[in-house]
């Protein structure tokens, strides 16, 4: 059985022991524990951060594939499909598919790869801006809102010339300090 101490929480934790001889190799080998840890900690948070992020843009952009190739594109611009399915872990027909949706909504933009030898230059995509995505959602979230204040009117026979717009939404560009 091996000593143990207790932390604050009663959580019991191993204590390596060891002659002088392995001293040494016992710390070298607890950094190495620690820093794994470490590691395994940063990407779990960044994991969660980016599932987070996936989801609430998959609310703006209607699917979740369609969110992570846009979250991907952000973070590596220029992209091939090819290289958007091994980042996302995407089948690449899907990739292929939800590009060309994206591209036709103005959400992502596309152009021919140069390449110095003979062959297909493949598309490389780029997503747009956030603001820019999020100036394009506010006309429809804010047509839906004052359909939903002007419920009543909408329900009745009335005729509808006395419904307001009394919800307007803009956008600012936020100022870049970088």
């Amino acid at each position: 059985m091996s000593p143990t101490d207790d932390t604050d929480d009663g959580e019991e934790i191993p204590v390596q022991t060891g002659g002088a001889d392995d001293a040494g190799n016992a710390d070298e080998q607890t950094d190495g524990d620690v820093r794994a840890r470490i590691e395994e900690g940063t990407d779990k948070a960044v994991e969660q951060f980016d599932e987070r992020l996936v989801d609430l843009l998959a609310w703006l952009l209607d699917t979740e594939t369609r969110a992570r190739i846009y979250v991907y594109l952000r973070q590596h611009p220029h992209s091939t499909s090819e290289e958007i399915a091994d980042g996302t872990g995407l089948y690449p027909s899907t990739v292929r598919e939800a590009l060309a949706e994206l591209h036709d909504e103005e959400t992502l933009t596309r152009r021919k790869r140069d390449s110095d030898g003979a062959g297909n230059n493949p598309y490389e995509y780029a997503a747009i801006a956030p603001s820019e995505l999020v100036s394009g959602a506010v006309g429809e979230v804010q047509s839906q809102l004052n359909t939903v204040f002007n419920l009543d009117s909408h329900l009745s026979a009335d005729d509808e010339e006395g419904t307001t717009d009394p919800v307007t939404i803009s956008v600012e560009e936020a100022d870049d300090e970088e």
